[in-house]
């Protein structure tokens, strides 16, 4: 068991000193798919006033694609389960999202660079106080389509369902409007929506915790032997940290 660590850890260390380029790119240009949203989380990238999105996952892309010395190209979609179901069509070389069984049956990940918590917000006056009065009856619940979060939300209440939506946006605009009575999404999303909602609350505790990541489609051992060692030195060098940092997530920790 120590030779087969010893030897992974030699193989990795080759990678991220001679990254393949045309394992991980194979087209010429870095694919990175990404999730866009209203509010910067480990996950979710922003767009800036020209439209360009911005965030963490677009700097670790950035870095990446540098290492590699290759052209970057962002690919973009509304939700993290229209991210992972662009793996397997083939339209992304790597990207990053939280991790759950169902997407691992779709790609493969390599280690994670930040450890998710996913709770609710709910509105300003709410009689709604703790993670089990979510759960009464007529409570409304809402959460995005497709995304490991709306899937342990679902699994969670016993009495109560989730109602999904494409993106994060119309979850907020949801409670803004007063149409939903908790939304579910991660820690720092929902902080990021709560400033924005005066008098909103996010709850204690959570009902999901898991590892945001670095993927690539199945099958591509070589890629993913790199994309494992780039995550691993970019949380040690700096660079993961620098991304949370520049998103305003300075109090996030990067994964051990």
């Amino acid at each position: 068991m120590k030779f087969v660590a010893g030897l992974l850890s030699v193989l990795l260390a080759a990678c991220a000193a001679n990254p393949p380029a045309a394992e991980v790119a194979p087209g010429g240009t870095l694919r990175v798919g990404i999730g866009v949203g209203p509010v910067p989380s480990a996950f979710w990238a922003t767009r800036d006033p020209s439209g360009e999105p911005r965030g963490v996952t677009v700097e670790l892309a950035r870095a990446m694609a540098k290492d590699l010395g290759v052209a970057l190209r962002l690919v973009a979609y509304a939700n993290s389960g229209e991210v992972t179901d662009g793996g397997p069509k083939g339209e992304w070389d790597v990207a990053f999202m939280p991790v759950d069984d169902v997407r691992a049956r779709m790609v493969d990940f390599g280690p994670a660079y930040y450890l998710t918590q996913s709770t609710y917000l709910v509105a300003a006056g709410s009689p709604i106080r703790t993670l089990a009065d979510v759960d009464r009856p007529g409570v409304r619940v809402a959460g995005v389509e497709g995304t490991t979060t709306a899937r342990s939300a679902a699994r969670s209440l016993k009495n109560n369902t989730v109602k999904t939506y494409r993106t994060a946006d119309e979850l907020f605009e949801l409670m803004r409007s007063g149409n939903a009575d908790a939304i579910a999404l991660g820690r720092e999303s929902l902080a990021g929506m709560q400033a924005k909602l005066p008098g909103s609350r996010i709850l204690d505790g959570h009902f999901q915790a898991t590892g945001t990541a670095v993927a690539v489609p199945k099958g591509r051992s070589a890629a993913l032997a790199y994309v494992s060692a780039f995550v691993e030195k970019a949380k040690k060098d700096g660079t993961v940290r620098k991304a949370l940092d520049s998103a305003g997530l300075k109090d996030s920790p990067v994964a051990p």
